[in-house]
């Protein structure tokens, strides 16, 4: 009997949960319409948009159009009613959102990371920018569904741990083990390019798409992969390692120790080397007065500023760094095929400076009309991009459940 109870309420849960996506993606809608799309019947439906609606999870909307009857009473994800916590793991600072079920964010703040960490400050960190955004945001614990967080690395989401973070030098971090001991509230944690690919795929221009890639291009390189609008993890969570395929054997050494890779040619600190290896060989340029001639200082982003002011040095630089790219995303293109790919992070602010080549090459290298045809724009939440994306990691877990629906 008690596993017969057991499987009724998880049929429940599921069924539940079900409506509810179906609320979110077709809304406003009526009960009629619901049981249609699920199969579900009537009385069913009925009774579990009442507990929906008791949940104050959707809410009731405008009339919509009679058939011939009475006008039927549309339902709503009643997105404002609850929040989620978004995390973004960077290298100088961590990013926090607090975002509504629509991802509309509420409220943010940045916490600046100071290095060296150990595991229990990193944590520590962790903790005091959720209490920071539940203090600045006014939040009620009981309306707050979860937290997550988007990490850098290697990171191993059924576990929720960070197996490795290489700009920490960290290994075997108990995110979510810690969180939720802290905060009693359940917590997910994915890679955060990853996290970004599920973001854009869910509110930003991945949505309504099958098969993308999400690139994110920064102090690293990353790609997040969806296929079957589901993402690729790997089998040992390093699917989309896309900054350490090899682009030129001749070319500089990665940080991971081999030559030519991707990262080494386009993150941003391998713009600012060239940079300097190029005023070192006595190229003229305006990008060592944004310096005051102190090329240590100089970023990415320092490059970017004199391209804006016509430098061509600083452009030659930048329409380099689209060609490496290019190839890349073009051996990418011919492996997976996918309709689109949105490029996110701090490079990508760069505009036409590197998308123009970055395209040209793709055209050029992509080995059918099919793929040349496949587009290529950057990221629809620009900087929030990976905040948002763990933030839909939780919302993921409301609207989806692991375990699929069965009629």
């Amino acid at each position: 009997m008690k596993g017969l109870v057991g499987s009724f309420q998880l049929m429940k849960s599921l069924n539940k949960s079900l409506i509810l996506n179906v609320i979110r993606t077709d809304g406003p809608i009526s009960r009629a319409e619901i049981a249609k799309k699920t199969r579900l019947t009537p009385p069913t439906v009925t009774n579990l948009v009442n507990d929906l609606l008791e949940s104050r999870l959707v809410q009731e909307s405008d009339l919509g159009v009679s058939t011939g009857g009475r006008k039927p009473i549309m339902l709503k994800i009643n997105s404002e009613a609850f929040q989620v916590i978004g995390i973004d793991v960077g290298v100088s600072h961590i990013k926090v959102i607090v975002a509504t079920l629509d991802a509309a964010i509420i409220d943010s703040l940045y916490i600046k990371v100071i290095q060296p960490l150990d595991k229990e400050s990193l944590i520590k960190l962790l903790n005091e920018s959720i209490r920071r955004i539940m203090e600045k945001a006014a939040l009620r614990k009981e309306r707050v569904i979860g937290i997550g967080v988007g990490m850098h690395g290697l990171v191993n989401p059924d576990r929720g741990v960070g197996i490795f973070a290489p700009n920490f030098n960290l290994h075997d971090i108990p995110i979510r083990e810690s969180l939720e001991s802290e905060w009693d509230l359940p917590v997910e944690v994915e890679n955060d390019v990853r996290a970004m690919a599920l973001g854009e795929s869910w509110f930003g221009h991945g949505q309504g798409l099958e098969d993308f890639i999400c690139l994110n291009v920064g102090m690293g390189v990353g790609a997040g992969i969806i296929l079957n609008q589901e993402l690729f993890r790997g089998t040992s969570y390093t699917a989309g390692e896309l900054g350490h395929t090899t682009i030129d054997v001749e070319g500089p050494t990665c940080a991971c120790g081999n030559d030519g890779c991707l990262q080494a040619l386009t993150a941003g600190p391998a713009i600012a080397a060239r940079a300097q290896r190029g005023l070192r060989m006595g190229r003229k340029s305006r990008i060592s007065e944004f310096v005051q001639g102190d090329w240590s200082q100089m970023t990415g982003e320092t490059v970017y500023q004199a391209a804006c002011q016509g430098d061509e040095f600083a452009r030659e630089i930048l329409a380099d760094t689209g060609r490496y790219l290019g190839i890349g995303i073009a051996n990418f293109i011919n492996t997976l095929n996918p309709q689109k790919v949105i490029i996110g992070g701090g490079v990508s602010k760069s505009g036409d400076f590197i998308m123009e080549t970055l395209k040209e090459t793709v055209e050029t290298r992509a080995l059918n009309i099919s793929a040349k045809a496949i587009a290529i724009q950057t990221a629809k939440l620009g900087d929030d991009a990976t905040a948002i994306g763990a933030a839909t990691l939780v919302l993921k877990k409301l609207f989806l459940p692991n375990i699929p629906h069965k009629r």
